[in-house]
């Protein structure tokens, strides 16, 4: 078995003994309102760092030039690559 299948098998193994677990947790244990709790907790957590991050990368890129001034750069980088004609 190749080392991705092993870690492929590991992940299911482990996904599924997760799975089983927080059932337990949810369903039958006594602390299932706490485990919920810290799930949604923990949710909501995530998406709202992932949010944050995102205002932050549009907060601290710098805009892009304007296309006119682009299209100027451009024109005249064609001008000066053109060799002289005599």
């Amino acid at each position: 078995m190749s080392r991705d299948q092993q870690i492929g098998v590991l992940l299911l193994v482990g996904c599924v003994a997760g799975i089983i677990l927080y059932g337990w947790l949810v369903l039958f244990s006594q602390w299932a309102i706490f485990v919920l709790q810290l799930t949604a907790f923990a949710g909501v957590a995530v998406i709202l760092g992932v949010l944050a991050w995102i205002g932050y990368t549009l907060a601290t890129t710098p805009p892009p030039k304007p296309l006119e001034e682009i299209e100027k750069e451009l024109a005249k980088e064609a001008g000066e690559s053109k060799p002289e004609e005599k």
